[in-house]
């Protein structure tokens, strides 16, 4: 099992990340300082908004995977999604990040468009 970051640390470095490099952070929802869940939405320019979350692996890695992509069409799914992953854990941090090829702040590689 990896060592993980307090979740405020993890939270407070990727805002610190984004805004140097002439991006928007944002915390949603602040979760649990020590041990909350992080959700990350990652957009550009506003739009093409992508929901990340790690999820458990069999090696007891945690891996970012995308759980939610916004449609342009059905734009409340995606907010009432948010809004049902945030009642559900009552520790849940959400993080929105507005920046080109944000994925590769929670490392992974950018999104082919």
């Amino acid at each position: 099992m990896e060592a993980r970051l307090p979740a405020h640390v993890e939270v407070s470095g990727l805002i610190r990340q984004v805004e140097a490099e002439g991006g928007f952070a944002a915390v949603v929802k602040k979760g649990q300082r020590e041990a909350g869940t992080i959700l990350v939405v990652l957009a550009e320019k506003g739009g093409n908004a992508r929901v990340f979350e790690r999820m458990p692996q069999p090696d007891g890695s945690r891996s970012w995977h995308c759980a939610k992509s916004q449609d342009i069409e059905k734009q409340q799914e995606f907010t009432e999604y948010l809004e049902r992953r945030a009642s559900q854990d009552p520790d849940l941090w959400i993080l929105e990040l507005d920046i080109a090829n944000g994925e590769r702040f929670i490392g992974l590689p950018p999104a082919i468009s």
